[in-house]
């Protein structure tokens, strides 16, 4: 790093910030095949929180890459920096005092790691949509499956690129056994229990 950037310290910090929202910051990183329920799962749960008086964002694969990632292909390397962008992301946004919700398949556990060393201990979750590939194929809501089979799409997850599932995950939801409401349930009884949001 230049040695001419120097880091500022401000008067208003994380802890200022989080007690005006009156919860804790934290990522929840979900991470799973394509088509197993991620955004929709993030989507369901940040509309939850919205109704309990969270302060929250939510940060969705394809959605970023129509901006701050635009520039990155789907090679292992563009979706390590691509992951390393959002983790970085993600880290301004706990210090802004939010829940951040992120839906990204992050096939590698090295990078979603890189993004839990990022945050303090207590402030990454990593939510892993155990849906089997079967049931995602089966889906297939974007027909990229259909079309990674043919030839038509290369490096898709699962299909001719690999996908390592989460080790230690603090949550596993299989979308294709739970309810979206039982699904959004259980994350919201989890940040109860860890005291990050107060009913």
């Amino acid at each position: 790093m230049d040695t001419n950037i120097v880091w500022h310290n401000y008067a208003v910090n994380k802890t200022h910030r989080s007690e005006q929202k009156g919860h804790r910051p934290v990522i929840l990183w979900f991470t799973g095949y394509s088509g197993s329920g991620k955004s929709t799962v993030a989507n369901a749960l940040e509309s939850a929180l919205q109704q309990l008086g969270a302060h929250t964002y939510l940060l969705d694969g394809d959605n970023v890459r129509h901006g701050l990632c635009k520039d990155l292909g789907f090679s292992d390397a563009d979706r390590v920096e691509n992951i390393r962008r959002v983790g970085e992301l993600s880290k301004l946004m706990v210090d802004a005092g939010l829940i951040v919700l992120t839906a990204f398949i992050s096939p590698f556990q090295a990078e979603r790691d890189m993004v839990r060393d990022l945050v303090e201990d207590a402030e990454f979750i990593e939510v892993y949509l155990d849906t089997p590939l079967e049931v995602c194929e089966q889906r297939d809501p974007k027909g990229l499956y259909k079309k990674a089979r043919a030839g038509e799409i290369k490096h898709f997850t699962g299909i001719d690129s690999d996908y390592e599932p989460p080790k230690n995950p603090e949550i596993r939801i299989n979308t294709g056994e739970n309810s979206l409401d039982q699904s959004v349930q259980q994350l919201v009884a989890y940040l109860q229990q860890r005291e990050i949001i107060h009913l």
